[in-house]
């Protein structure tokens, strides 16, 4: 364990800072488009509307976040659920991806922390509501069922894409393409998480725990079934490394 932290410990600031980032960004982003008292939000009157624009923000996020250097070093999970489907594709050891996931949720929740401090009352209203994560209006099973489907198709779009030759450069904006369009169209049902680090985050800062199993468990799910039905389909062949592995 301590030989491996010691070589892959900047793989895991990587993905801290990574998700952090995502994090800080949503949180601004949503705060200038949602709260009420913007003068953004009053211009841009129509939610819908609304979600576009932040969809195609965080889409953007996503992408630079991919091709960053950062991104590059550690292969860019900022996900514990992508690092699960990884790890059981045999693509990164199983400390590192004990520490992936410890910096995620550390990331993650650091940033939150620092963004409410920046952002003050406007992130504390319920419009914004620290960018929390809950079921819609159709409940829990709606939105655990809507998680499961878009982390579904991610996770084997990604794994199609990193796992070709023609298509790996554009997996980034195939990620950030699909996190747009999710944001713009299934947000209303599950607010649009993906991720239980993402979720978690917002979770622990807004003392928000509704639907929250919801998080833990459709999403790691359903990126595990996306990695044995890529194997099924690439009959068992997987060129690409998620992470260089320990030795």
């Amino acid at each position: 364990m301590r030989r491996t932290f010691a070589k892959n410990w900047p793989h895991y600031l990587a993905e801290a800072a990574g998700l952090g980032f995502f994090m800080a960004c949503a949180s601004l982003f949503t705060t200038i488009l949602q709260y009420r008292g913007s003068s953004v939000a009053l211009w841009i009157k129509e939610p819908e509307m609304r979600l576009v624009v932040l969809g195609v923000l965080m889409g953007g996020v996503i992408a630079v976040i991919v091709y960053s250097p950062w991104g590059q070093k550690s292969g860019a999970h900022i996900n514990p659920a992508v690092t699960l489907a990884f790890w059981r594709l045999g693509k990164i050891s199983t400390w590192d991806a004990v520490f992936y996931v410890l910096f995620q949720f550390l990331g993650g929740a650091l940033a939150i922390h620092l963004m409410g401090l920046l952002l003050g009352a406007p992130f504390r209203n319920p419009s914004v509501a620290h960018v929390v994560t809950i079921p819609g209006p159709g409940g829990q099973l709606l939105a655990f069922l809507a998680e499961f489907t878009i982390s579904f198709v991610l996770m084997l779009v990604l794994l199609l894409a990193t796992n070709s030759k023609k298509w790996e450069k554009w997996a980034g904006a195939f990620g950030g393409g699909l996190i747009a369009l999710y944001l713009m169209l299934e947000t209303p049902y599950s607010g649009m998480s993906l991720n239980p680090a993402r979720t978690f985050a917002s979770a622990f800062a807004a003392r928000e725990w509704e639907g929250l199993w919801i998080y833990f468990v459709a999403p790691p799910l359903a990126m595990l079934l996306a990695g044995q039905t890529f194997l099924l389909l690439c009959h068992n062949h997987v060129r690409f490394e998620a992470v260089p592995k320990s030795k």
